[in-house]
């Protein structure tokens, strides 16, 4: 379900326990809505994220992923679930994000818990994206081995023509990921290197606690 929150100019307020939402949801929503009207008619997607994660052998990798949904369960991405970062989740759970507004001197930190998106959220999803994005996540294996770029493009114009005129299915290994936030930190760039940095802690009836830290 969409958030709903008051916007507030992005800078009118100073970064302070006593002027954020005491839900960091809310509050993401309201940061992400200045981040969005930052960047109009700009060459950047504020919707970037840095997506970590943890391989068995417990090599740590990283990735920008877009952002696609969020609300209180969590935030959403989609990927191809043979590729290296679901497999990585699908052996260790714990994952964490990072957006970057620079306009804004923003970040926000989220580490939480990836489990997969129902198939009903990530059909609907998929089938909401161009055409040619569609065949493209049935064209590409993504992050394996290809001699040359024209094979890929051969395999992406043989679907194209194989399903003209058709739904483009679903492929089994594409979908969704839902992190659930287990804290989350906000920061906002300060004077003389003093950044404020304010962090949800979920605690027990999901409940988050709020606290300070040093910059």
């Amino acid at each position: 379900m969409p958030i709903d929150y008051t916007p507030d100019p992005p800078d009118s307020l100073p970064l302070g326990k006593q002027n954020v939402n005491p839900d960091p949801i809310r509050q993401f929503a309201r940061w992400f809505e200045q981040a969005k009207q930052a960047y109009l008619g700009e060459d950047f997607d504020p919707t970037a994220m840095t997506l970590a994660t943890t391989s068995p052998d417990n090599q740590p990798s990283a990735r920008i992923v877009l952002l696609k949904s969020f609300d209180q369960k969590g935030f959403v991405f989609y990927t191809n679930y043979h590729s290296p970062k679901a497999i990585d989740l699908a052996g260790n759970p714990q994952t964490a994000l990072v957006f970057h507004w620079p306009a804004l001197e923003r970040q926000v930190r989220i580490q939480g818990s990836a489990s997969k998106v129902d198939r009903s959220t990530s059909t609907t999803y998929f089938h909401s994206r161009p055409r040619g994005s569609q065949i493209g996540a049935i064209a590409s294996n993504q992050s394996q081995v290809i001699s040359d770029r024209t094979n890929l493009e051969q395999r992406f114009a043989d679907l194209k023509g194989e399903l003209d005129g058709r739904t483009v299915p679903v492929p089994v290994h594409w979908g969704g990921f839902l992190v659930q936030p287990q804290w989350i930190e906000f920061w906002q760039h300060g004077p003389n290197r003093l950044h404020d940095r304010l962090r949800y802690r979920l605690q027990a009836h999901n409940s988050w606690k709020l606290e300070r830290l040093s910059p």
